[in-house]
């Protein structure tokens, strides 16, 4: 016996009332909600994405309306539809079998062999120096435009500048400013991006700092926190619009995320920025990197519906980047373990596989080391610390903007 005002269903894929599947002129599912007049990416029970491929059935013909609208007509039958006749055979976009492909001695430029990105747009954060220009340069080498999201105008045309000698100029280079340790320039740079493109293909959250003393930014936070976390955050949301269900965002972090001395629960502000008296610069970082991983879980779960990837990165333990460039003694360490860590391009792999590769398609949510699917820590999977990073760090940015007299700057 079926319980009362419960529909019964022969399947899982059978749309909730109110509910319309329709298709772009691309191939591409999306789903109508009549009653909210929304739409998403994303089959509204079974949370995955469909396409729809191959030809016509015989005797149907595709016409555009003068309004724009789709029109299937069986001139046979002499039946016409706005719906696409192949919506039965519809297949779902859960990507390919994953199989490592890939691993910790895989460069980012053996990874796009054979690639085409010619039309995509990447917006790059830190791409001037060490894995971020890497990953800026093993991209634009295979077609695909970067937006160079740094805060050294000099250094920044000097990496463009190399880039373009190496390609004898064919390569489509921007810069545009931004510093990470301002919420009123991450405000800006958003608005400037928005001014210039009307889509990013691909958002790398790079940018990264690690072995400063105790610091505050002009916006009164410790540095570690709002650089490596809390302006991207703020970042990403602004950029929203410009992401769409074919776009993915990769978060890079560190295994380092691992030794985190969070609580379970209960966060607040001070344990994400802590005063002078609680601060130690290792463990600003290695928090940092949790609040990374935790940010992409979030991310994925608050955008599943509109069918847009994120994925955390580990990119490789203590290479030589200019991360290390703040403090004597981990300049010392990071030379003396450096014949034995990742080259520069062997660091770049995992965000470039994540970025790129098709056999994702569909996924999200996910940690990647060395090219592959990676649990991370216990602790980052808590959806609860998930959720609380996710309120405080609302709640920080529209304070902030507040007390600036901006508006509420929420996200």
């Amino acid at each position: 016996m079926s319980n009362i005002g419960t529909a019964e269903t022969d399947s899982e894929d059978e749309l909730p009332s109110a509910w319309e599947e329709r298709v772009t002129s691309d191939g591409n599912v999306y789903y109508l909600n009549h009653q909210t007049k929304t739409t998403q990416w994303t089959h509204p029970r079974t949370n995955k994405m469909k396409k729809v491929t191959g030809n016509l059935p015989f005797g149907w013909e595709k016409r555009v309306e003068a309004d724009g609208k789709i029109l299937f007509v069986n001139t046979e039958k002499n039946v016409q539809s706005f719906t696409d006749p192949r919506l039965a055979f519809a297949q779902e976009e859960t990507g390919q079998t994953i199989r490592q492909k890939f691993d910790s001695s895989s460069t980012a430029l053996s990874v796009l062999h054979g690639k085409d990105l010619t039309g995509k747009v990447a917006l790059i954060t830190g791409s001037n120096i060490g894995i971020g220009f890497e990953t800026a340069r093993s991209l634009a080498f295979h077609g695909c435009e970067i937006i160079f999201a740094c805060r050294n105008r000099q250094k920044t045309t000097e990496a463009m500048d190399k880039l373009n000698e190496e390609r004898r100029g064919n390569c489509k280079l921007n810069f545009i400013q931004l510093d990470l340790s301002s919420l009123r320039s991450t405000k800006n740079f958003c608005e400037e991006v928005k001014r210039q493109y009307q889509k990013i293909d691909l958002l790398i959250l790079n940018a990264g700092i690690f072995g400063l003393p105790y610091g505050t930014t002009e916006d009164g936070l410790e540095r570690h926190f709002q650089v490596n976390h809390l302006s991207h955050h703020f970042l990403t949301v602004q950029l929203s619009e410009l992401l769409n269900h074919e776009s993915r965002v990769v978060v890079v972090s560190s295994e380092s995320h691992r030794f985190s001395n969070f609580p379970k629960h209960d966060l607040t502000k001070d344990i994400l920025s802590p005063p002078a008296s609680k601060f130690s610069s290792m463990m600003a970082y290695n928090n940092a990197k949790l609040c990374n991983v935790l940010f992409a879980c979030e991310l994925a779960r608050k955008w599943q519906s509109r069918g847009i990837s994120i994925f955390a990165v580990h990119p490789g333990n203590l290479i030589s980047t200019g991360i290390s460039r703040n403090w004597w003694f981990w300049r010392f360490l990071f030379f003396i373990v450096r014949p034995f860590t990742k080259s520069l391009q062997q660091g770049a792999a995992t965000t470039v596989y994540c970025a790129t590769a098709p056999e994702l398609t569909g996924l999200t949510g996910i940690y990647f080391n060395n090219c592959y699917i990676c649990e991370p820590s216990k602790l980052s999977q808590k959806d609860n610390l998930a959720k609380e990073l996710w309120d405080i760090s609302e709640q920080l940015i529209k304070d902030i903007f507040e007390n600036y007299g901006d508006g509420p700057g929420r996200v």
